[in-house]
């Protein structure tokens, strides 16, 4: 078969078709501080550092996506929060925006179309959509609205809004909805190709079904319906099984699973429906050996890629900084070797 560009072969597996190989997420956001010699801080300060990293990142690891992720607290920014930069790990929001329930009723919804934290995210989706002409999907992030106010208000008092104060809990999410659907459809028009939509609190690790059936999927099928263009859903390495079935009925074409869910599983209940991106184990790959790699690789391909609806990636959506390269080129390696279609079985156990 022909080669592909990265974005024939993407777009031909989340079709439910065997591309040429399978397509490959390494999900590399502050990695590309790592790549460039540089601090996290320094890295994020200027757009032009994350274009390049982007685009030698992708080369070096034959990768098959630009991923215009800054961090997750930027988003906090936007709100007027502030970030702590760490010299070894993602960003991280520094103390709650939200600290009694009426400082929601005064939260001011950002302005996406001016905001200062939120514009360097555009400037690089529009340079790397002009470099790319199409040929390298362009990846844009969200934190959703049921998720963002664990950083607005910290994970303790969001429970008790959650459960004991409904009329302040919808009000706030009326207002994250807001911000998440402009934030989205801003980085779409900017030049992103399909927005991620991170939900950790959808998983039924995370709170009862009757819960999130109540809350965190309403709210999810509205935001989607209203995002302009191709959404995944990812629970960030919180497990999809108990929820998938009503995650297929979103508009979502993909959806991001844990290492701890069943990937042979899920394949089985989803395709056709939606596509799988998953699930390497960012965790334990800092560790691998090279037989380690292999088998992750080759496992996950074995269960997930026959006939697409398949992306190789992590489970968690970003790389650590603590996977050495050397790890990055054997996985790229593995997927080279083993990822090709037709996906042959008796490569898996030579």
């Amino acid at each position: 078969m022909k080669e592909m560009t990265s974005a024939e072969r993407v777009f031909t597996s989340i079709s439910f078709k065997e591309p040429d190989r399978v397509p490959l997420f390494l999900c590399l956001s502050f990695y590309g501080a790592k790549e460039l010699g540089m601090s996290i801080k320094e890295y994020y300060s200027n757009y032009e550092n994350v274009v390049v990293a982007q685009i030698k990142m992708k080369e070096k690891y034959n990768n098959d996506c630009y991923n215009s992720f800054f961090y997750a607290s930027l988003e906090i920014e936007a709100f007027g929060g502030g970030t702590i930069f760490r010299e070894d790990g993602p960003p991280n929001a520094k103390e709650p925006i939200i600290k009694k329930l009426e400082d929601i009723d005064n939260l001011e919804v950002p302005d996406v179309k001016f905001s200062k934290p939120l514009e360097q995210v555009f400037e690089v989706q529009k340079r790397l959509k002009e470099k790319s002409l199409g040929s390298v999907p362009i990846v844009g992030i969200i934190i959703s609205p049921f998720s963002l106010p664990i950083m607005q208000m910290g994970f303790d008092k969001y429970l008790e809004l959650i459960y004991f104060h409904s009329d302040y809990f919808w009000k706030l999410m009326n207002k994250n909805m807001t911000f998440s659907i402009s934030w989205a459809n801003m980085q779409l028009k900017a030049g992103a190709d399909v927005i991620v939509y991170f939900d950790p609190m959808l998983s039924t690790e995370m709170l009862p079904k009757d819960i999130i059936l109540k809350t965190g999927y309403k709210i999810a099928k509205k935001t989607l319906s209203l995002i302009n263009g191709p959404v995944a859903i990812h629970l960030a390495s919180a497990k999809t099984e108990g929820i998938v079935e009503d995650l297929i009925k979103t508009k979502a074409i993909a959806l991001g699973i844990s290492k701890n869910d069943n990937l042979k599983f899920l394949k089985s209940k989803t395709y056709g429906k939606i596509s799988i991106i998953g699930n390497l184990d960012t965790i334990s790959m800092r560790k691998w050996s090279y037989k380690e790699v292999e088998e992750n690789v080759k496992k996950a391909i074995f269960e997930g890629a026959k006939g697409g609806g398949f992306i190789l990636s992590d489970n968690h959506g970003e790389i650590p900084w603590q996977v050495n390269e050397e790890i990055l080129f054997l996985i790229a390696e593995a997927v080279r070797k083993y990822g090709q279609y037709p996906i042959r079985e008796e490569s898996y156990y030579g």
